[in-house]
C-alpha cells in the first residue's frame, strides 16, 4: 500500500491539464473517504450476517479490480517519451540505477529541509484524519450510548461530508491557492469541534461528524497537488509517497493516545438513570483535534507553494541532471498530454 499512493498521485495529476489539477487532486484523495464509506456500509449490512472476514474479501476484490484497471490504462505520454529517449541513447538498467542514486543524492543535498518540512506536514495531516476518525465510533457507543448501527450510520454520514469537502476544496484551491484553501478548511474543523462532541442526539452528532469531515478531508483534498507541486519535479512520485507514509507511521498511535488520555480523564454519564464513570473521549478528542489543527495551520502557512507548476516538463530521475530543479526535458517531452494525444489522432 505504501508504494501505490505516490505513484497513483503522480500518474493521475501529470496527465491532467494544469487548470484541472486542483479538482483532480480532490477527487483522487477522496477515494480514501469512499473506501472508508464503503467499508462502513459493508459493516452495517453484511458483517452481522457473514462475519468480519467479508470486509477483507471485499477489499481484496476491489484491490484486484484496481490492478486490472491499471493494467488496461496506458502509461503516461511523458513516461513513454522518456522511455523512447532512453532506448535511443542505449541506456541500460544498471546505468539508470546509478543515475537515479546519483540524482537522489543531489536532490537530498539540495532539498533536505524541504524533506523535513514535508514529513512534518504529513504528520500533522495524518494526525488530523486519524484523530478525527479512528476513535469516533467508540466515542459514540461508549460516551453517547449509541448502538453499533447508529454509530456506523453516523460514520457513513461523516464520510459523505469528506467526499464533498475534498471535491470542493480541490476546486477552490485552483483559484485561491493551495495553502490558503488548506488553512480555511482546517479552520472549519476548529469551528465545528463543539458540534462534533457536545450534543447527545443522533442528528446533531451526525451533523457534527459531517461538518468536521468536510473540513478534514477538504484540506486533505489539496494535499496530492500541493505535494506534487512542492516536490523536486523528477521525484514527484517518490517524494510525496515517502513523506505521506512517514507521516502516516508517526501518527499511527493517534487512537491509542486519545484512548489513554480519555481513560485518565474520566467523566460521569447517566445510563438508564444510573451514574456511570466512563472514559472522557469528548474532551480528549476536542483537545487533540484542536491542537493538531493549530499545528497544521502553522506548518501550512510557513511552507512553500508552487501553484501551477508544469512538473510534467521536467527530466526524470533516471536522466542525468534530473535532480536539478531547472532540468527541463528535451522539447519532445514538453508537449502536453492532450497535445500528444491530438498528434496521435492526427497521425
Amino acid at each position: 500500500m505504501g508504494g501505490i499512493w505516490g505513484l497513483s498521485s503522480a500518474s493521475a495529476l501529470e496527465n491532467l491539464p494544469v487548470e484541472l489539477r486542483g479538482i483532480g487532486s480532490g477527487v483522487l484523495q477522496e477515494g480514501y473517504a469512499v473506501g472508508y464509506l464503503l467499508a462502513a456500509v459493508i459493516n452495517l449490512t453484511l458483517v452481522a450476517q457473514h462475519g468480519w472476514r467479508v470486509l477483507f474479501w471485499t477489499a481484496s476484490g476491489i484491490s484486484f479490480f484496481a490492478a486490472v484497471v491499471r493494467m488496461i490504462v496506458p502509461e503516461s505520454a511523458f513516461f513513454l517519451r522518456a522511455k523512447e529517449q532512453e532506448k535511443a541513447r542505449g541506456t541500460n538498467t544498471s546505468q539508470k540505477t546509478k543515475t537515479f542514486i546519483k540524482e537522489t543524492k543531489a536532490m537530498l543535498k539540495r532539498h533536505w529541509l524541504l524533506c523535513i518540512y514535508a514529513v512534518l506536514l504529513m504528520t500533522g495531516f495524518n494526525f488530523l484524519s486519524h484523530g478525527s476518525q479512528d476513535l469516533y465510533p467508540t466515542f459514540l457507543e461508549d460516551s453517547k450510548s449509541f448502538s453499533t448501527h447508529d454509530a456506523t450510520v453516523a460514520t457513513i454520514i461523516g464520510n459523505c461530508g469528506a467526499v464533498a469537502g475534498g471535491a470542493i476544496a480541490g476546486s477552490v484551491s485552483q483559484y485561491i491557492g493551495r495553502r490558503l484553501t488548506i488553512v480555511i478548511f482546517v479552520l472549519l474543523v476548529g469551528a465545528f469541534i463543539p458540534l462534533w462532541v457536545l450534543p447527545s442526539s443522533f442528528s446533531a452528532l451526525s451533523a457534527g461528524a459531517f461538518c468536521i469531515q468536510v473540513g478534514v478531508q477538504g484540506a486533505w483534498g489539496v494535499i496530492p497537488i500541493q505535494l506534487a507541486e512542492m516536490s523536486p519535479p523528477a521525484f514527484r512520485a517518490t517524494f510525496p509517497g515517502v513523506a505521506y507514509q512517514i507521516g502516516n507511521m508517526i501518527s499511527a498511535a493517534s487512537a491509542q493516545i486519545e484512548a489513554t488520555g480519555a481513560a485518565n480523564l474520566k467523566t460521569t454519564i447517566i445510563v438508564d438513570g444510573v451514574p456511570k464513570s466512563e472514559a472522557n473521549y469528548a474532551t480528549v478528542q476536542a483537545i487533540f483535534i484542536g491542537v493538531v489543527s493549530a499545528f497544521v495551520v502553522i506548518i501550512t502557512i510557513i511552507g512553500p507553494e508552487n501553484h501551477g507548476s508544469h512538473f510534467e516538463n521536467h527530466k526524470t530521475a533516471f536522466e542525468e541532471g534530473g535532480g536539478r530543479d531547472d532540468a527541463v526535458a528535451d522539447s519532445a517531452s514538453q508537449t502536453s498530454f492532450h497535445e500528444v494525444n491530438s498528434e496521435k489522432s492526427s497521425a
